[in-house]
């Protein structure tokens, strides 16, 4: 029997990518040594740390492709561990040697939206919740920053089931649902019912490590879980990431509508685009009779669109109302988002219409280098 050919077990590598970094181990100088023997081929890969979440992950991957190669019969992983070295390279080989924020290239093709709310209690963490998984069901590449730095509530929601991997000071994020995420939680050695002390300044800092030390990778949508108010972290959004739009939620009751205008209106001051409204917590049909009940009143949504949308001098839309629904509750307390378990409910099919419309957005020219130069005359 001919032996297998290196470039063709390279080749196949090279298709492996890392859960975590999402690029290939080729790539990241994983791959520290391939011997062939025949038809058997032991793959030596070096794990970014040694308590790497995804090792067995990676084994499974490297051995499922080295074995698609002609002439494979049999394929051995061993795994070894980068040095700090190796490890700084690959750093500096994704992020380059400075810490920047890379949704602020030229270039970037990211969308970024950020979930803002005049007040708490409107549901709009759930919002972002099942708009990130609705919009990942869509073969969309999302991130999801819980930027409520007090009251984060991502991990739970989402269902994360571990904590960030730190690779030379760089964060990845951990996955669930199909959505990279990063929160507060996974650094407070009390857990869940420490407080964080935090003051304005360290706010703006805390969101900013969030941006510049978290490995995102290749996002095609990067949503926001701002905490209600137009306060530092709003702000501070704002200055971090100006091409970030802002996506007002409200239920449809009075009071909440006009505190969710006063969220909207700081994009007056800060210089923001609004990409829309969204009423949570809307009518639903009764159980006895099929007839819709306002339980928290109507037209808030409406009103907060109208509003905005005369006070800015723009057509602000209201992009849909998500009915009120206590499973939409219920999958956010046990960490199984409604748009993942039962996206046809309702809610479900509301949060996905607007899903849909967040998704056929595309990022403007305006930021990005175009790489042309005017024509000599």
């Amino acid at each position: 029997m001919a032996s297998v050919e290196r470039e063709a077990i390279m080749a196949a590598l090279a298709t492996v990518e890392d859960p975590e970094i999402h690029r290939p181990i080729t790539d990241l100088g994983m791959v520290a040594a391939v011997d062939i023997d025949g038809g058997s081929v032991a793959v030596t890969v070096l794990l970014t740390v040694s308590g790497c979440p995804m090792k067995t992950e990676i084994i499974q991957r490297v051995t499922s492709a080295t074995s698609e190669v002609p002439g494979v019969t049999n394929v051995s992983v061993e795994l070894g561990v980068m040095t700090d070295e190796q490890r700084t390279k690959m750093r500096e080989s994704l992020r380059g040697p400075a810490k920047e924020i890379l949704f602020n290239r030229p270039g970037s093709l990211t969308k970024i939206y950020a979930v803002a709310s005049g007040k708490g209690g409107v549901g709009k963490s759930s919002i972002t919740v099942n708009l990130a998984v609705a919009l990942a069901a869509r073969g969309r590449t999302v991130g999801l920053l819980d930027a409520d730095i007090y009251g984060h509530s991502i991990p739970g929601m989402l269902g994360l089931d571990r904590n960030p991997t730190v690779v030379d000071g760089m964060l990845l994020p951990p996955e669930a649902n199909g959505v990279r995420a990063i929160s507060m939680l996974p650094f407070k050695p009390g857990g869940s019912a420490e407080p964080v002390a935090f003051r304005g300044p360290m706010l703006h800092r805390a969101l900013e490590q969030f941006l510049t030390d978290v490995w995102w990778g290749d996002l095609d949508i990067l949503l926001l879980d701002l905490p209600p108010g137009t306060g530092d972290v709003a702000i501070s959004t704002a200055q971090l990431l100006p091409t970030a739009e802002l996506l007002i939620v409200t239920t449809p009751q009075r009071a909440a509508a006009e505190v969710a205008v006063r969220a909207g209106m700081l994009a007056q001051q800060t210089h923001q685009k609004i990409a829309g409204v969204i009423e949570n917590m809307s009518a639903f049909p009764c159980p006895h009779c099929g007839e819709p009940t306002d339980l928290f009143g109507s037209g808030g949504g409406d009103s907060v669109a109208a509003s905005l949308s005369q006070a800015l001098g723009t057509d602000i839309p209201l992009l849909g109302r998500v009915p009120f629904d206590v499973r939409l509750r219920e999958g956010g307390d046990g960490g199984e988002p409604l748009s993942a378990e039962e996206p046809d409910s309702p809610a479900g099919m509301a949060v996905s219409a607007i899903a849909d419309q967040l998704a056929a957005k595309k990022r403007g020219l305006a930021g990005m280098s175009l790489s042309v130069t005017p024509a000599g005359r």
